[in-house]
């Protein structure tokens, strides 16, 4: 028994739910590492290491500074994460039909391979405007300390373009 029919949508929605909380729960734990890491990309004089970057950070900031951009990842890899593993499923079936059984079969790797691009196509353009965001609140200081602060005045310095800059590099990633 199982707890629901294979390609339902009750099996989507489930998948979907695994993702938002596999990928926005982890990511979201790591933020202090990754913001560490963004400073060092942007700033490599002013933060040498992982650790001299977590002194600087807590000094200029405090503890709380450590957690700077975790609602843009915890919404963005929660989208991300739905996406992910929900239309890995849908293209997975999908194109195990398109092939029919035998050959879905005998071209599974290469048919879950498909469906997992096709789902990162799309979950990255999901994640891509709460990166953008993200990087700006961990990156650059004084530009804004929380996500409300950050979409709005990047919606109005650069419009709906702000938000999706990054989806390239994120497919090429």
């Amino acid at each position: 028994d199982y707890s629901c029919e294979y390609g339902s949508l009750k099996f989507y929605a489930l998948c979907g739910v695994g993702g938002v909380l596999s990928c926005g729960l982890t990511h979201t734990a790591v933020v202090p590492l990754d913001l560490v890491k963004c400073r060092m990309q942007v700033d490599p004089q002013k933060y040498k290491s992982i650790f001299n970057g977590f002194s600087v950070t807590l000094n200029e900031d405090g503890v709380r500074g450590l957690a700077k951009g975790w609602a843009p990842t915890f919404i963005g890899y929660s989208m991300q994460g739905l996406c992910k593993f929900g239309f890995y499923e849908v293209f997975k079936i999908l194109y195990g039909n398109m092939l029919g059984e035998e050959n879905a079969y005998l071209w599974r790797t290469s048919l879950y391979l498909a469906a997992s691009a096709s789902a990162e196509f799309f979950a990255d353009i999901a994640l891509a405007p709460m990166e953008a965001a993200k990087v700006r609140i961990q990156t650059q200081p004084g530009y804004a300390n929380t996500l409300r602060e950050a979409v709005p005045k990047m919606f109005g310095e650069e419009g709906i373009w702000a938000f999706y800059k990054g989806v390239a590099p994120l497919w090429m990633r």
